[in-house]
């Protein structure tokens, strides 16, 4: 089981906005905030239910690797929400809310990019 995960983003104060504003809607907020003052390397902040932060994000090159985090919600509602979410606060359409029953029959999933072009995802793995 995986505690806590995180990602390198380029622009912290723009991928900081767009994180609270996209994961808001599942129930994730922004709980910790640590600039490079504090940590003596770089700024991070994470979001998460409090009061414990899962998915942390730090400052500085992100390089040209992206990565693809999902998040499981429990509803239909939940994915659309994200994605409408996510649109707004500045992400790329990376794949609209619908099945994908590719995965598994119930597999209900939307999909944007970051600011950075990372493939962040939201996922139902519950019929509606």
């Amino acid at each position: 089981m995986i505690d806590h995960t995180g990602i390198v983003v380029s622009d912290f104060e723009q991928s900081k906005s767009f994180y609270g504003a996209a994961l808001e809607p599942i129930g994730l907020l922004l709980i910790a905030e640590y600039l490079a003052s504090t940590t003596g390397s770089t700024d991070i902040a994470g979001f998460g239910q409090p009061p414990e932060a899962e998915f942390w994000l730090t400052h500085g090159n992100p390089g040209s690797v992206r990565v693809h985090v999902a998040f499981r919600v429990h509803n239909h509602a939940a994915v659309e929400a994200f994605y409408n979410a996510a649109l707004a606060a500045g992400g790329r359409d990376n794949g609209a809310p619908g099945l994908r029953p590719q995965y598994h029959p119930n597999y209900y999933a939307a999909f944007v990019l970051d600011p950075d072009g990372h493939n962040i995802e939201a996922v139902c793995h519950q019929p509606e």
